[in-house]
């Protein structure tokens, strides 16, 4: 195996063919995030805003608007499991065929969403096909960010891994912009019809969005670091048990160092979308376009982060962004609540920024945890087990917090325990800014 600890060497100039492959790696790697995290985030949006009336109808709207919550949820409870099956394919047979399946896979769930009849239609069964949806999507998403992450770092600058890691982590900003002008769209092309059949076009037009990702991502060769693997030998055959058995603390810590920036995330961009309209009173135009200010302030300063982190250290970029969302979360909710709608939109528009200091960052941090010929499996379970404490829980537990508690500091608390719990743990996850990928 691998030695973990083998720390960078002087690599020779690279050619003009790897510069040419860093350039593709560096676009697939982003275009394919960026594909999947807008298929993604469609789901959230339409969770809060469509779901509840359309697939989980109930008597009390609170129960309606959790369940479409656990239903968002659910996909993942799946994406740890995603991570491990294409990871025990990505370490095995390369890092390009298990990224083209995981697209083709959230696409087409995706997809189908667009065609699904609601509950008035087939009652029950209507709910369960979502769900069904919902895991497949979840498992391919679960198989995207490992492989896209090592694309990019493998191919890259060994001296910028920051700035490496964050072209794909750009994606999840695109997504969110992407994802959101596709709502606010169909809102204002088909108006009072949105809830009747406007919702289905973003999920539709998710079908075109991946034929442009496989014609890019078809045209990537394999990382050197794994075709090099390949080479020696030194394919490990059972990469998901080794890294379970070998790298237990990496896995946890990588998974709890996400408390800072995964759930804040889905609270900011997926729950607030029913507190900001239901308890704040402002309309669903409105806070669209707060989230979509906001999907452009994070993709702005993430690269910035990112290659500040290269300077200064990733870790300590890291901690600022723990202590940045520990300070705002209270003013945060303070700020919707005051019934002024330029404060609240303020707050709105800059509630990604501990998501901008952290995530750019947060690929190097996990990715150089794990040898090179287990690193698709450990980094992608590493990363996707956050999705069980931080990311699928968030918008659930934060409606609970506020059925509770009746206020949204509530959930401010919340949001302050995840960014200590997330310092705590980059406290003692290994520094091996120094090993070779």
């Amino acid at each position: 195996m691998s030695n973990t600890t083998e720390e960078l060497r002087p690599l020779p100039a690279p050619t003009a063919h790897v510069l040419r492959q860093r350039r593709r790696a560096q676009l697939g790697s982003l275009i394919g995030t960026t594909i999947e995290w807008y298929e993604y985030y469609i789901y959230g949006a339409t969770a809060a805003l469509v779901f509840p009336a359309l697939f989980f109808p109930s008597d009390n709207q609170l129960v309606s608007v959790i369940s479409s919550f656990a239903s968002f949820g659910l996909a993942f409870v799946i994406r740890p499991v995603g991570a491990a099956v294409f990871g025990h394919f990505g370490d095995r047979i390369g890092r390009k065929t298990t990224l083209i399946v995981s697209l083709i896979m959230t696409g087409l769930a995706t997809f189908a969403m667009g065609f699904l009849p609601t509950y008035q239609q087939i009652g029950m069964a209507a709910p369960l096909l979502l769900l069904f949806l919902r895991l497949v999507q979840g498992f391919g998403v679960g198989g995207e960010w490992g492989g896209a992450v090592l694309v990019s770092l493998e191919w890259g600058d060994q001296k910028k891994r920051g700035a490496s890691g964050s072209w794909p982590q750009m994606g999840t900003s695109i997504g969110l912009i992407l994802s959101t002008s596709a709502v606010l769209l169909a809102t204002a092309l088909t108006g009072d019809q949105f809830l009747v059949w406007g919702w289905r076009i973003p999920f539709i037009f998710a079908g075109l969005l991946v034929i442009v990702g496989l014609l890019v991502r078809l045209s990537l060769e394999e990382t050197p670091s794994f075709a090099a693997t390949k080479a020696a030998g030194e394919i490990e055959p059972n990469p998901v048990g080794t890294v379970l058995r070998r790298f237990p603390k990496e896995l946890m810590l990588s998974a709890l160092i996400r408390l800072s920036e995964q759930m804040p995330f889905y609270i900011f961009t997926a729950f607030i979308l029913d507190y900001a309209t239901k308890h704040a009173g402002y309309d669903r135009t409105f806070v669209l376009m707060g989230t979509l200010v906001a999907a452009c302030v994070d993709l702005a300063l993430l690269p910035y982060f990112a290659r500040l982190g290269d300077r200064i250290g990733r870790r300590k970029i890291y901690y600022i962004g723990c202590a940045v969302l520990i300070l705002m979360a209270f003013p945060y909710f303070w700020m919707l609540d005051s019934g002024l709608p330029a404060v609240a939109f303020i707050a709105i528009s800059l509630s990604l920024l501990p998501h901008a200091l952290q995530y750019g960052a947060q690929a190097s941090l996990i990715s150089e945890q794990f040898p090179v010929n287990i690193r698709y499996a450990g980094a992608g379970i590493g990363y996707q087990l956050a999705s069980l404490v931080a990311g699928g829980p968030a918008p659930l537990l934060a409606a609970l917090l506020l059925a509770s508690f009746g206020t949204g500091y509530a959930v401010a608390g919340y949001l302050v325990l995840g960014g200590v719990v997330a310092a705590i743990a980059l406290r003692f996850m290994p520094n091996r800014s120094d090993n070779a990928l």
